[in-house]
């Protein structure tokens, strides 16, 4: 069965972006890209992994899920930036058709059951907050990329919620020379 992955960067504060949605503070310059990136490659913007020489093989995700919000952030340099995936955004905003490109206002909750019912590579949760929030429940694996930044204010790992204690259980902690570090977590059942 395939699972649903939030992968994300966020800050030591426990943000994913800026106040405006800013993500330009990440770093993306270290010893920490080659390691996430050998492993992560399919969650790197196609036309970006291309430039950069990086393979996308499919195995790691099939499907990439995103806000409108997160989506808008490539707009309009990137109106498809996952290509190599299937993508599926969740708006009730108009977008222009974009090639590998789903907008829907279903209930994400659903479509995610749906799609860990399918044969393919796992689902990767790009964000943001709202979207990671309505989907809590269904978070099967957390990988997070703590940078060692602090915010301040921003937009949060998970949007303000009803309190429901989930645990997860710790599977692996790399640290990088960076600071950088990518600590994976797998919910228990």
């Amino acid at each position: 069965m395939r699972e649903l992955v939030y992968y994300v960067a966020v800050s030591l504060d426990g943000c994913i972006a800026g106040p405006q949605d800013q993500f330009d503070a990440f770093l993306v310059e270290g010893d920490h890209m080659e390691g996430i990136n050998e492993e992560f490659g399919d969650a790197i913007p196609t036309d970006i992994a291309a430039h950069l020489g990086i393979p996308q093989s499919g195995e790691r995700f099939g499907t990439v899920l995103m806000g409108a919000t997160t989506h808008a952030m490539g707009l309009p340099a990137m109106p498809s930036p996952y290509r190599h995936l299937e993508q599926i955004v969740f708006t009730h905003r108009e977008l222009p058709p974009a090639e590998n490109l789903r907008t829907t206002t279903e209930d994400p909750v659903a479509v995610v059951r749906a799609l860990k019912e399918q044969p393919g590579a796992d689902i990767w949760l790009c964000g943001g907050a709202q979207l990671a929030t309505q989907l809590r429940g269904e978070i099967d694996r957390l990988v997070l990329k703590r940078q060692p930044l602090l915010f301040g204010a921003g937009v949060p790992l998970f949007a303000p919620g009803d309190y429901e204690p989930e645990r997860f259980a710790h599977v692996r902690t790399r640290t990088f020379d960076s600071g950088v570090s990518l600590t994976e977590y797998v919910r228990e059942r």
